[in-house]
């Protein structure tokens, strides 16, 4: 028990981290989350029958974790879209993070703040998709979704992360410049 948990932890916990991080915009809460999915794995690690992969079982007990975060939060949808503080939380850590490569690219800051305008399941499927490569169908079975499901979510986020980053370049007096959002349909 003691080498498969380590090894879970050892293949996925950057991963779960920077999910987790993606949906609360918080380190601490983050790591907090990532040792709340590991407990749950304890105490779950029995039950797991394989129907899934490891890392859509983990990404899934993740998202609830988030979702239970979100659910015992005193005002949790304005939480979701307050603005993240970037002079107040900064991240360091060994691997760059995906924030700190979006800090370089500004479409790619807009994406990461226009996700504060998505819903939370909107937001888990761009993460899931976009951040953590997970096909359509692992992103379905993280989310106990159907494909199509997870198609229609993906579609509608990322028409509102678009709508987002338009209005961003529009304030900016970048309005030229053509947004585009493609992702291959794996």
């Amino acid at each position: 028990m003691d080498s498969v948990f380590h090894e879970l932890y050892e293949k996925f916990h950057h991963d779960l981290f920077q999910f987790l991080f993606y949906m609360v915009k918080n380190r601490e809460t983050a790591e907090d989350l990532v040792q709340e999915v590991y407990i749950r794995v304890l105490k779950s690690q029995a039950r797991f029958e394989g129907k899934s992969s490891e890392r859509t079982w983990l990404y899934s007990i993740a998202r609830n974790a988030a979702i239970d975060y979100f659910r015992k939060q005193k005002s949790w949808k304005q939480r979701l879209l307050e603005n993240f503080d970037w002079d107040r939380h900064q991240v360091i850590d060994d691997k760059p993070l995906p924030e700190e490569i979006a800090m370089q690219n500004d479409q790619a800051q807009w994406i990461y703040r226009s996700l504060d305008q998505c819903t939370v399941d909107q937001r888990s499927v761009i993460i899931l998709r976009f951040i953590q490569s997970l096909s359509i169908s692992e992103t379905a079975q993280v989310l106990g979704w159907s494909e199509s499901k997870v198609k229609t979510t993906q579609h509608r986020a990322l028409k509102a992360v678009k709508k987002v980053m338009e209005d961003n370049a529009v304030k900016e007096g970048n309005a030229h410049d053509k947004i585009t959002m493609e992702r291959s349909g794996n």
